[in-house]
């Protein structure tokens, strides 16, 4: 443990001494650390896959930056989420249905033991806390609840100070469980090690872990040395920096030391079946970034498909926000039914494809988009996924859907048949970035559930998703759609710029639209985040009908919905004659009147379908004139569809 203490203590000294410019005509500049540098960690971790247990000891080299003096340390302690079924998580995953099935073998449990804490400081001698420790809930009061640990301290850690913790602790591998775990030989761990929670002005902020919510962690360096049989291929946060096979002894294991400056947190995964790929991402004007694929042997020969996802998020993302700043980056094809696909991580990501994986259906570039995408969204602008998720996972939603429709085009809807295994592709049906990518029916039938505003981890289970991700891509690309992708790119870049490796709250991000748009957008977030009210606006009449030489026209539009947002109304005459109107959209209804030579042909409140945001697009529009069978048509094929799947389906039981 003590060559555990000077190493990062070496580390934390000599880090921003350790990367020089690579510009021309810098060379040997001293480039300073891109975040605070605040939690950096010194890890020793062993695997035992029979057993499936991880041995580890870590030492904390922990700033208080903060003006407040901390009193105690606490700490996340992910896995007892699923020690048992009374933690928080499983009751909020039994409550939102989510869990279903038969209930985990005992040894498909988790849970992590701390045996040992000390803390040190300058000029006293280190102190043993370990018989202090004790689990707290501050959320929900669950007395069953074991992941969060708050340790009280000797004295107060005033700002400025700093405090060595050196932690020991001893981990069992569930089976896979929401997307951490092992299933066969195959490991993918994460949330794996005691985590500093994140010390606010106003105290600590560390959230016990809920089922609907993920992570928020200080930015630092980390220096993490792995053990495994030699036979496991190994993918992690960070660089590679040494690998050393352990004779002595003959046990058969391999030490794998990884490093990484400037992240939040460290993922790992490991197995003998894994087949590496390389690639490389270049560019004209973003940095190079070397590209390492973990791919499962069923899945050869689609590693151009991943690296070219990941080529297209790097571009976009990097033109459109900043770029990616670490030169390399690692992408995993989980094990089949590991559950552990999707999942964002520094440095890494977890993919998904199928076997079967047809081309113009983005299986599997969506999710690796979305995946890398994390990488800007959650890993370089670290916002608090507890409380404001939206900020990251609804940034991406919107971002991923973007960067799709500049590369993935026609990008056909693919039907799973026979258990998800054989796809039927669509060919007369493409995908649309503005309602499918922004998943627009998810949000239409959860949009009243939560405001935004409120704590992530508070949202109504199984349905925050829906507010997260989905209302967040809609109303981004609302604006979008108003204001214009100019002025939303350059509000996003300037969020990025100000706010990577720090922790922006949804303020900052207001604060910056507003600034960047030259206008108050307040009341449109006032609608979109703190409230709950939904968007529908539709035409209610359309009347025309001779009078005298002409017709004489009236059109009712009305606002259904609580929600208020500009609107533009399309009447259309016989003739082709068109008429536009700019409605505020603040009072309940409003009608027009139009004395014309011709009769009305129909009317449409938001023609150019702006407001994403409608919960009924179907009462936007009223006609005078049939449109003959292109509805017919459209229903009919629709039917047939669901038809086919039904009988498929059938069949496949029988």
């Amino acid at each position: 443990m003590q060559r555990m203490r000077r190493a990062l203590m070496a580390i934390v000294l000599t880090a921003a001494t350790s990367r020089a410019s690579a510009q021309p005509g810098t060379t040997g500049a001293i480039a300073p650390p891109l975040s605070p540098r605040n939690a950096n960690y010194t890890i020793a971790a062993q695997l035992d896959p029979a057993t499936r247990t991880i041995t580890g000891s870590e030492t904390i080299v922990w700033r208080n930056i903060t003006a407040t003096p901390a009193a105690d340390l606490e700490f996340h302690l992910y896995w007892n989420a699923w020690k048992n079924a009374r933690s928080t998580f499983m009751r909020e995953r039994a409550f939102s249905r989510q869990g279903g099935g038969q209930s985990p073998a005992a040894d498909d449990w988790s849970r992590i033991d701390v045996s040992s804490i000390v803390v040190s400081r300058s000029g006293s001698a280190p102190a043993a806390l370990t018989a202090s420790k004790r689990f707290i809930a501050p959320d929900d009061d669950n007395p069953d609840d074991e992941t969060v640990m708050a340790v009280p301290l000797p004295q107060p850690v005033a700002p400025g100070e700093t405090l060595t913790i050196e932690v020991k602790w001893t981990a069992h591998v569930p089976r896979t469980f929401a997307r951490t775990g092992a299933i066969g030989n195959v490991f993918f761990i994460a949330q794996w090690f005691p985590k500093l929670g994140v010390l606010q002005d106003a105290g600590w902020n560390c959230h016990q872990f809920h089922s609907g919510t993920e992570f928020f962690s200080d930015y630092g360096v980390y220096d993490v040395s792995l053990t495994l049989p030699k036979a496991f291929v190994v993918g992690a946060t960070g660089v590679l920096r040494e690998k050393r096979d352990n004779v002595s002894g003959a046990d058969g294991t391999t030490t794998h030391r990884y490093y990484q400056e400037d992240v939040h947190d460290f993922a790992w995964t490991t197995s003998p079946d894994y087949l590496v790929r390389t690639a490389r991402f270049e560019h004209p004007t973003l940095p190079p970034v070397d590209m390492r694929l973990l791919l499962q042997p069923e899945h050869a020969g689609q590693e151009a498909r991943h690296f070219d996802a990941t080529r297209t998020t790097l571009k976009y993302y990097g033109e459109w926000y900043g770029a990616y700043p670490y030169g390399h980056i690692t992408i995993v094809d989980p094990a089949f039914q590991s559950g552990a696909g999707g999942m964002e991580y520094p440095t890494l990501f977890t993919a998904g494809t199928r076997w079967l994986a047809p081309a113009h259906v983005t299986t599997p570039e969506g999710v690796t988009v979305h995946e890398a995408g994390h990488q800007f969204w959650y890993g370089i602008v670290g916002n608090n996924e507890f409380e404001d998720a939206w900020m990251d996972e609804g940034f991406n939603t919107f971002s991923t859907a973007r960067a799709i429709a500049q590369v993935y085009d026609p990008n056909y809807l693919a039907v799973r048949y026979f258990g998800g295994f054989i796809p039927w592709v669509f060919k007369d049906v493409v995908v649309s970035r503005e309602t499918d990518g922004n998943r627009l029916a998810g949000y239409r039938r959860d949009a009243r559930t939560d405001a935004q505003s409120t704590p992530t981890f508070r949202y109504f289970p199984s349905t925050g998703g829906s507010i997260t991700y989905n209302k967040t891509g809609l109303w981004l690309n609302t604006l979008e759609r108003w204001i214009g992708w100019p002025t939303v790119q350059r509000i996003m870049a300037a969020h990025f710029e100000k706010w990577k490796f720090k922790h922006p709250a949804p303020q900052d991000f207001f604060d910056t639209a507003s600034a960047v748009a030259g206008r108050d957008l307040t009341p449109f977030f006032d609608q979109v985040y703190r409230s709950s009210n939904v968007f529908d606006y539709g035409v209610q009449s359309l009347q025309t009908a001779r009078e005298g030489d002409g017709y004489r026209t009236t059109v009712i539009v009305r606002r259904y919905g609580e929600a208020i947002f500009p609107v533009d109304v399309l009447v259309t005459f016989t003739g082709g004659d068109h008429v536009t109107e700019h409605w505020d959209g603040t009072d309940r209804w409003k009608l027009y009147t139009y004395q014309r030579p011709a009769a009305a042909l129909s009317a449409q409140v938001d023609p150019n379908r702006v407001l994403l945001l409608d919960v009924d697009y179907t009462n936007n529009s009223k006609t005078l004139k049939p449109k003959g069978s292109a509805a017919a048509t459209k229903w009919s094929l629709k039917w047939m569809v669901w038809l086919e799947d039904c009988l498929l389906s059938w069949v496949a039981l029988v």
